[in-house]
């Protein structure tokens, strides 16, 4: 029951007759359970039709009204692969204007992508609000006596006193498999300059993660190409596995090496821009055209130019689009590049909306605002399709602090992290992962068995090399087995090297992995290892095709295949030293 006295005004360009005013009364008494005073207030503009204003509602029977009511009618159609016209004739024949009341509000206060709105009672935090200028925002902040709202377009056009509509609707993105290989913002319009994008259907860019019982065990690899990553620290395919280290350490590099390994294997890839220049976001489009990726992979780009609001929804609505393919039973691959832009972005709404500023000035909530996203990465159980959504969000650490507020929050989000190590990446060692402080929590149960038989004691070999680097940097005296161990682990050190944009396939990984860890490589010197390395994989590969084959197809390695890579690289390794003693003899 409405405790409030209930007027109502009714505005159109001629006065209403007696009859009018009594089916008037009749309607409002029926809607709101009393009797409701009519007030009549000459409006020339309004010659088609009338508006009736009772307290926040709003009956709009207007010329403009009823269009804008028929507009929306039309939007909704969803063909769903079939002809549209035939609906849109139904529609037309059908329509009625609606009877309902709009909830409408008035713009308080505007500025800096923010709007303050009274008279919105029933607004629901995360609704889309429609101005009159035509921008649209999201309710952000819900008080008594009026709703903060963040603005996706130009306030320019938006004055104190304007009318705001409710729309009832939560923010979205049109999803289809028609955005494989475009660019599109946060809304999901394209920016590529390639036309519209024909959509299959409208998600929410929030919606839950799934629950326990509808996910299942990571438990298939999703590889990344790059052997110090695949060896050491396996990604499964629904892991959320964080990659962190300082600006300009290959942070990105990893992520799109792992998006090229994905070529041909079936699993779709998003990339998410928040805050990135425009410019490194088309160098890396054209990368990925390039290199023939564009065709399985999905561009959002919210840049640095782009309001808070558009760098705020960017990852969401990127993971909308994701949760469509997973859905349907495919894999999907989604980077977050990177999500300390994306925090800042939400840290700059929050200050304007005038909530209370904690540590770092970040909100209170801003440890939910990464969960509820990355959650939403999973394997799906059988009876969902199967389909998987695999998370590789970046985070920029300022000196290599993994204790900062936003560094320490994603961490304890994501399954593993990949740390990049700037003093590594300097001295040449790229991708500068370093052994130490990476994990993966899934670990083997994310390789395959040639991977995981083939890598064998790697990682402890080479955290053994790194804690003797360190002792005998105080010593020149060193015993012949001490330099064997820093020769062997200066030599995995530097095999573990790998050019950007050549992901490995999985025979060439183990095949490096088998001769490495048997010392084939030991008497190579660091300075021919690149050589050796390209050399012994041609090799290999012209001398045993079907071996290759066999690894790639079946991910298992046995001892009788093992044995061939050991006998063919040690015939290689002859072969190469003696091309090498030739060269220094002429």
């Amino acid at each position: 029951m409405r405790e409030t006295v209930l007027e109502a005004v009714l505005r159109s360009a001629d006065a209403p007759s007696e009859a009018q005013r009594n089916r008037f009364a009749a309607f409002l008494k029926k809607q709101y359970g009393q009797e409701v005073p009519l007030r009549w207030e000459q409006d020339p503009a309004l010659e088609k039709g009338f508006r009736m204003e009772v307290g926040a509602d709003l009956y709009d029977w207007s010329l403009e009204g009823r269009l804008r009511q028929f507009r929306e009618r039309l939007e909704q159609l969803n063909p769903a692969g079939v002809s549209v016209i035939p609906l849109m004739r139904e529609a037309v024949r059908n329509w009625q204007p609606d009877v309902a009341p709009e909830e409408v509000g008035s713009v308080l206060t505007v500025g800096d992508e923010i709007a303050t709105v009274s008279g919105l009672e029933h607004a629901a935090y995360g609704e889309i609000l429609q101005f009159s200028s035509g921008v649209k925002g999201m309710v952000q902040d819900l008080r008594p006596d009026r709703v903060g709202c963040i603005l996706f377009g130009g306030s320019e056009a938006i004055e104190s006193g304007s009318i705001v509509r409710r729309t009832g609707k939560t923010a979205g993105i049109p999803v289809g498999d028609g955005f494989l290989g475009r660019v599109v913002d946060a809304l999901g319009m394209p920016i590529d300059g390639q036309g519209d994008i024909p959509s299959e259907g409208y998600l929410p860019i929030e919606s839950p993660a799934p629950g326990i019982i509808d996910r299942q065990p990571v438990n298939a690899p999703m590889e990344t190409g790059l052997l110090a990553i695949d060896s050491m620290f396996p990604i499964g395919r629904g892991q959320r596995e964080l990659i962190i280290g300082d600006r300009q350490t290959g942070k990105t590099a990893i992520a799109l090496d792992t998006v090229l390994n994905q070529k041909g294997k079936g699993v779709v890839c998003i990339y998410v821009a928040i805050g990135q220049k425009s410019s490194s976001v088309a160098q890396l489009v054209e990368n990925l055209k390039h290199k023939g990726a564009m065709d399985y992979t999905i561009v959002v780009n919210a840049p640095a130019s782009a309001s808070a609001s558009l760098q705020y929804i960017a990852p969401y609505a990127g993971t909308a689009l994701g949760e469509y393919f997973m859905r349907k039973g495919q894999d999907v691959l989604i980077v977050y590049d990177d999500l300390s832009k994306h925090a800042v972005a939400y840290r700059t709404l929050s200050l304007l909306l005038e909530r209370s500023p904690g540590r770092e000035a970040y909100p209170g909530d801003v440890f939910y605002l990464h969960s509820r996203l990355l959650e939403r990465s999973a394997h799906l159980s059988e009876e969902l399709g199967g389909g998987s959504m695999t998370a590789l969000p970046i985070v920029e650490t300022q000196a290599g602090d993994v204790t900062a507020y936003i560094p320490t929050n994603i961490i304890s989000i994501t399954d593993g992290q990949i740390f990049l190590e700037s003093s590594l990446f300097f001295s040449g060692q790229r991708p500068a992962v370093n052994v130490g402080l990476s994990v993966s929590r899934v670990g083997g149960d994310a390789q395959t068995k040639a991977i995981k038989k083939a890598a064998g004691a790697l990682r402890l070999d080479l955290a053994q090399y790194r804690e003797m680097e360190v002792f005998t940097q105080f010593s020149s005296d060193l015993d012949e087995t001490t330099k064997r161990q820093l020769i062997y682990g200066q030599g995995l050190m530097r095999l573990l090297r790998q050019p950007q944009n050549h992901p490995y396939q999985q025979h060439q990984q183990v095949i490096l992995l088998v001769a490495a860890l048997d010392h084939v490589m030991q008497t190579v010197p660091l300075a021919r290892m690149d050589d050796f390395r390209t050399g012994l994989l041609t090799y290999i590969e012209t001398q045993d095709q079907a071996l290759c084959r066999r690894i790639d197809e079946s991910g298992q390695l046995s001892d009788e295949d093992r044995e061939t890579i050991l006998k063919l690289s040690r015939e290689f390794l002859t072969r190469f030293q003696t091309e090498a003693a030739e060269k220094s003899g002429e």
